[in-house]
């Protein structure tokens, strides 16, 4: 299988400019980088999902099922339809992701991939619909994996762990993570907004450490502009 690094390439590139931009009001109307289907935990059918996006006028968005990128791609599929469909409209940007477990301080975390090359081997381990065990597991080598397969390695809801966001951001950042999701609703609102301390905290040390901001709603429910 040949697989089209200079594509992936131009994709990170322009994903890169858009988390360097991202901020509180983002998401959910903008942009979206976290969302569950039906293919892991989630309750959304891809198509109605993209459905959803371009009547809200996203930008752009990611889904991410845990360990599996089959509702990307059935998203992608119906996306290609639907712009064949609908010559000139104005549609959203859908770049690959997936959401990972992996270890990080003894603490068991999700790193979210963004714009990789779904074929690529090094990803092959993380796409089993399943945690992976061993050296696999561990966080530098979940990032080292994405990066190999030209996309962006991003810490999930950094303040939902055993473990506080104030050690978990240096260790990932150590790691050579990219990102982290700063904007984030930990209590889950409605309407959905990101958690005012948590989101100030982890962007202080973005911005520390150099990485990039991200959002997204976490959805696993019918309705992309929430969690639940």
């Amino acid at each position: 299988m040949v697989v089209n690094f200079a594509r992936t390439s131009a994709s990170t590139e322009i994903l890169k400019q858009v988390f360097q931009n991202i901020n509180a009001q983002s998401c959910p109307r903008s942009f979206n980088f976290h969302i569950h289907t039906v293919h892991s935990d989630g309750r959304l059918q891809p198509n109605t999902l993209m459905e959803q996006a371009i009547a809200i006028g996203l930008q752009g968005l990611a889904i991410t099922d845990h360990h599996s990128i089959g509702g990307y791609q059935v998203a992608k599929a119906w996306l290609e339809d639907w712009k064949w469909n609908n010559p000139g409209a104005s549609i959203p940007h859908l770049w690959s992701g997936v959401e990972i477990n992996a270890n990080l301080l003894d603490v068991e975390v999700h790193i979210l991939a963004y714009s990789f090359q779904p074929e690529h081997h090094s990803m092959k381990p993380y796409l089993q619909r399943k945690a992976t065990t061993g050296a696999e597991y561990q966080a530098n080598n979940v990032i080292a994996a994405i990066h190999e397969a030209g996309g962006l390695a991003v810490l999930a809801h950094p303040a939902r762990y055993r473990r506080s966001h104030l050690d978990l951001i240096p260790a990932a950042a150590e790691r050579g993570i990219d990102g982290v999701e700063t904007f984030y609703a930990y209590n889950n609102p409605n309407p959905w907004r990101p958690s005012s301390l948590e989101s100030e905290q982890i962007q202080h040390l973005a911005n520390e450490y150099g990485l990039y901001n991200t959002c997204g709603t976490d959805t696993h429910g019918l309705n992309i502009l929430q969690r639940l």
